[in-house]
C-alpha cells in the first residue's frame, strides 16, 4: 500500500470542519512579501495567496484563490514540495496531480497569479506531488502508478518549462516518493522514497543531468524518510526526517553528501525529538536552526544545527491549542522570522513568530484560507 501511515494521518487531517471565515489581522502596515497554498482542487486546481505583513500576520489577496490551469487530486498528497516559488519570487510552481502537469505562474507586484505563456506543462511521469527548484533548474517528483519517477527541466526566463534530455529517473512502482530536493549550486540532487525507506542521492552535470551516486538507494536511518532539506549555507549537508517510525519515535538524520553523492551519516545521527511523525521541515535561511513539524503529536520541534551537521533538540511546541490540529506541511518568510504551516484540517494557515530556536503562535493564527480542495504544500515570496 503507498504511504499507509501517511494517509491515515492525512484522512484525520482533512475530514474536520474549517475554521470561521472572519478574520482581523493584527500586523496591519505594509505588505513585505506572500505566503501561497496548492489547494488541489478537482477539476481545475487553483492556490490561495495572502499578502505578509512585517509582523508576519497575513491577509487574503483580492482575487485569491487564482486559477492554477491544471487540475488537482481533491485528496491530501503524501508529500512535501507540492508547491514552490522561484528564486526572487518571479514565478511560482505547482504540482496539478490530476492531470499530470507543472503550473506556472508569474508573481504580480501585488502578489496576484497569472498563468505563463504554454502553462501548464506536462509533469514527466503520473501524480506528480514534489517540485525542486533553484537557479532555473527545476525538478519534480512523480509517483502514481505507470509513471514513478524523477523528472528534471530547465525554467526559462519567460517561465516555460523545458523537459531536460536524460533527466528522468525510473523508479520502481510502489516507491512512494514523497519530496524531491536540489542543493544550492545545484551538483546534487535527492529523492525520498517514503514508501520503501530509501533515500535516492545523485550528482548532477552542468546541464542539469543527474548521474546515480554509488551505493544509492541508501537505507534511511528510519522508516519513511520525508521531509528534506540541503542546508541553505552548505550544499554538502543534507537532513531527512523518518517519519514513521511509530508514536514517540520521530528522528532527524543528518548526513554529508560527498562530491561524488555518496551520503555519510553525521555525528550520532538520527536524532530524536521524541515526538511522533515529523513529515514536514525547513531549515532557517542562515543555517542556523532546524524546524519539524510532528503530524502525529501536532508538535513543532526546534533543533539547533552546529557548523558539522550535528543537530540539538531545543524544543517542541504545540501547533494548536484545539486537539486534533496540527500541519501538513511548513515554509519559513525569507528573513526567518516567521514559520507558516499548512493546516488543511481547518483549512487555514497556522502562524508563528520565531526568534532562535523559539517558535511562538501569533494571536491571529489560524488565518482561514480560500479555495476549495485538500489543500497541499506552502511557500512564501
Amino acid at each position: 500500500s503507498r504511504m499507509s501511515l501517511s494517509f491515515a494521518l492525512l484522512a484525520g487531517v482533512l475530514a474536520a470542519p474549517a475554521i470561521a471565515s472572519a478574520h482581523t489581522p493584527t500586523g496591519a502596515g505594509r505588505t513585505t512579501g506572500y505566503v501561497y497554498l496548492n489547494n488541489n482542487a478537482a477539476g481545475t486546481n487553483t492556490i490561495s495567496g495572502f499578502s505578509r505583513a512585517p509582523n508576519g500576520a497575513l491577509t487574503a489577496l483580492p482575487g485569491s484563490p487564482f486559477s492554477a490551469g491544471g487540475a488537482g487530486l481533491g485528496a491530501g498528497l503524501a508529500s512535501q514540495g507540492a508547491i514552490q516559488t522561484t528564486d526572487y519570487g518571479r514565478y511560482l510552481l505547482a504540482v496539478d496531480a490530476g492531470s499530470n502537469q507543472i503550473s506556472v505562474l508569474r508573481i504580480g507586484h501585488d502578489g496576484s497569479l497569472t498563468p505563463v505563456v504554454g502553462s501548464p506543462f506536462a509533469s514527466g511521469g503520473v501524480e506528480p506531488d514534489s517540485i525542486a527548484v533553484n537557479h532555473g533548474l527545476v525538478y519534480v517528483a512523480n509517483t502514481g502508478a505507470g509513471g514513478t519517477d524523477y523528472t528534471g527541466f530547465t525554467l526559462s526566463w519567460g517561465g516555460q518549462l523545458r523537459p531536460i534530455p536524460g533527466s528522468t529517473v525510473t523508479l520502481p512502482a510502489g516507491s512512494g516518493p514523497g519530496e524531491i530536493v536540489l542543493n544550492s549550486n545545484n551538483t546534487r540532487l535527492a529523492g525520498m522514497r517514503v514508501t520503501t525507506s530509501l533515500i535516492d542521492s545523485f550528482t548532477l552535470d552542468r546541464s542539469g543531468r543527474p548521474r546515480v551516486a554509488r551505493g544509492s538507494p541508501y537505507a534511511a536511518q528510519g522508516l519513511g524518510p520525508f521531509g528534506s532539506q540541503f542546508r541553505p549555507t552548505n550544499p554538502d549537508q543534507l537532513f531527512v526526517d523518518n517519519a514513521h517510525n511509530g508514536t514517540g519515535l520521530g528522528t532527524v538524520s543528518a548526513f554529508d553528501d560527498l562530491p561524488n553523492g555518496t551520503l555519510s551519516p553525521i555525528g550520532a545521527s538520527p536524532f530524536a525529538d521524541f515526538q511522533t511523525a515529523p513529515c514536514w521541515q525547513v531549515i532557517s535561511p542562515d543555517g542556523q536552526y532546524l524546524y519539524a513539524l510532528d503530524t502525529g503529536s501536532a508538535e513543532i520541534s526546534s533543533y539547533a544545527i552546529a557548523r558539522d551537521g550535528t543537530l540539538t533538540l531545543l524544543s517542541n511546541t504545540p501547533v494548536s491549542s484545539t486537539p486534533g490540529v496540527t500541519g501538513t506541511d511548513v515554509a519559513l518568510s525569507p528573513d526567518g522570522r516567521t514559520l507558516y504551516l499548512n493546516m488543511a484540517k481547518v483549512n487555514g494557515v497556522g502562524e508563528f513568530a520565531v526568534h532562535g530556536g523559539t517558535v511562538t503562535q501569533l494571536p491571529d493564527s489560524p488565518v482561514p484560507a480560500s479555495g476549495s480542495g485538500s489543500t497541499v504544500g506552502i511557500t512564501t515570496s
